[in-house]
């Protein structure tokens, strides 16, 4: 049994979807690291961090960050079209996007973990360079991945569903609209793909109204 500590609006919603596609039973557990929930003693014991996702495997080993999770369910369940089979592109987008965009999110959300002291005005100006930041960076992502998101059956790969989540923070989706608006309308392509959509509209129940 698979393990899934997270908890609803979060990147936990990625590997739900994935863990669906490969046809697994898997066990969720309400975790995070900003409020006390059931799973956070547990959460903080496996992953000191306390970050979300984190997937605890059936043998008991313990996988963090996103892509890193998506990369091992891809290559562990190669039927499930998470990864095609020559990765190479996908799995350079999975890192882009947690390098990228990933980071550019936890500066936005936090930026008081970024600076010392409590100058507000300092604060405002980071996220105002990580708004900036973030967006240029779904740019770059359009232009070199957009042909990269879906396996040969037409399902969304491990790169369109990590693409279509992450994208919804920080007016990701926003920006696009306006800078890239076909990139934007594939994303709303693998929003309603019948499993994304299941979980997408668990984890943000307005979703269906706002697509």
């Amino acid at each position: 049994m698979y393990t899934l500590y997270g908890t609803s609006g979060t990147g936990s919603c990625i590997i739900e979807i994935a863990l669906n596609r490969c046809g697994v039973p898997w066990l969720p557990i309400d975790a995070c690291s900003w409020e006390d929930t059931p799973g956070s003693a547990t959460l903080a014991q496996i992953n000191p961090l306390k970050q979300i996702p984190t997937l605890q495997l059936p043998d008991g080993q313990v996988l963090t960050e996103s892509a890193a999770i998506l990369i091992h369910l891809g290559l562990e369940f190669p039927t499930s079209d998470l990864l095609p089979a020559d990765p190479a592109q996908v799995i350079r987008g999975l890192v882009y996007i947690a390098a990228n965009c990933y980071s550019a999110i936890g500066i936005i959300d936090y930026p008081e973990r970024w600076l010392d002291g409590t100058d507000q005005g300092s604060q405002a100006q980071l996220v105002v360079a990580a708004y900036r930041r973030l967006h240029q960076a779904w740019e770059v992502f359009a232009d070199q991945f957009a042909l990269q998101l879906c396996a040969s059956t037409g399902v969304p790969n491990a790169l369109g569903i990590m693409a279509a989540a992450v994208s919804r923070w920080a007016g990701g989706r926003e920006a696009l609209q306006q800078s890239r608006p076909e990139f934007a309308r594939l994303l709303v392509q693998i929003d309603a793909d019948p499993l994304v959509a299941s979980v997408f509209g668990r984890h943000w129940p307005q979703w269906r109204e706002q697509r």
